[in-house]
């Protein structure tokens, strides 16, 4: 709390000791806080500061426990991971009805297109419900008939209005069989999205995307700090 509105209260405080009643007390607080606006704003500046400097002692935290998690983070054989011979490895949480993860899909195909020495890791993160769940198992599906993964990754990101039926057609049309998009495939993939997540809330990532290069936390659409860490790891190989 600001020196201001300490001061300011503490008068008030010392009114209502005095025998004031309630309302009258709200009524005078109101009336300090609104001939002094600038003790809100300084509140408000205070705040903010505060979680800001929280939220960075969280991030800080997290980071420090990633070598602890690092072989549930990169080397999970039920996750799909493109260029699986690279020695960098790129790990990202998503969820394909994401906003953010949309429209961040195209670069991150292009990162491993371009970078085949970037090993990267897709952690299937559904935060957005059941629809999101199904589109985690036709993930599975494919992944488990040796289908066309990041083709799907490709076609669920940039497919409009996702539901049930569209995510079948195009987990069918990459490889997957039908019969793991029922039932018997959404009970396989729960122990795979529940590692997922456990990791997901460990890290305390709290939303996708979220990506994970070496002891690095890069959170949302910031693909150009992927990119540089990237860079940085594999400028420290040479």
């Amino acid at each position: 709390m600001t020196g201001a509105l300490l001061v300011g209260l503490a008068l008030l405080g010392c009114q209502r000791a005095s025998g004031g009643d309630d309302a009258a007390f709200g009524d005078k607080v109101r009336a300090y806080l609104l001939s002094h606006p600038e003790v809100l704003r300084e509140a408000s500046q205070k705040l903010e500061a505060k979680d800001a400097a929280d939220e960075d002692s969280a991030h800080k935290r997290a980071e420090a426990s990633l070598p602890s998690l690092r072989a549930d983070l990169e080397r999970d054989p039920a996750d799909f991971t493109a260029n699986p011979a690279g020695r960098i490895t790129v790990t990202e949480f998503y969820d394909y009805r994401c906003p953010h993860c949309v429209n961040v899909a195209p670069k991150v195909l292009d990162l491993i297109h371009t970078h085949p020495d970037v090993r990267f890791v897709f952690k299937e993160m559904p935060i957005f419900g059941p629809v999101s769940e199904h589109a985690a198992q036709a993930a599975w599906a494919v992944r488990k008939a040796g289908g066309d993964y990041l083709g799907l990754y490709r076609d669920l990101m940039g497919a409009h209005g996702l539901n049930d039926a569209v995510i079948d057609r195009i987990a069918v049309a990459h490889g997957a069989r039908p019969a793991d998009l029922g039932p018997a495939g959404a009970g396989a993939v729960k122990g795979e999205i529940a590692r997922n997540t456990r990791l997901f809330n460990q890290l305390d990532l709290g939303g996708t995307p979220a990506f994970i290069v070496g002891d690095q936390i890069i959170l949302g659409e910031d693909m150009e700090s992927v990119n540089a860490a990237v860079a940085k790891a594999e400028a420290s190989r040479v």
